[in-house]
């Protein structure tokens, strides 16, 4: 789980980095709760949300845009809120069935 915890905030954090720039802040939050991983990356521009662009994960030609479907997929039900700094995507992502 922490494999896939490492993969979702490095997801998160390079899409706030591509969208606000290397020189602005990003805080990011990570915790172990009783369902598993809570993750939050707080971004500083309210406007610059997450797009998905419908690449299939498989799709051998591309060089990016599978990030938010490996997101749907490993912490399903994320979601974007208005943070005292901007915005904040939440996620959870589920301890293993086991």
């Amino acid at each position: 789980m922490a494999d896939t915890a490492q993969l979702v905030v490095s997801e998160l954090v390079g899409n706030a980095v591509r969208a606000c720039g290397d020189q602005l802040p990003v805080v990011v939050e990570v915790y172990a709760a009783a369902f598993g991983v809570a993750a939050n990356v707080h971004g500083p521009d309210p406007r610059t949300v997450p797009r998905r662009r419908g690449i299939a994960l498989d799709d051998a030609e591309a060089e990016a845009g599978r990030g938010l479907a490996l997101l749907d997929l490993l912490a399903p039900g994320w979601h974007v809120v208005r943070s005292s700094i901007g915005k904040q995507i939440r996620c959870r992502v589920p301890c293993p069935a086991g």
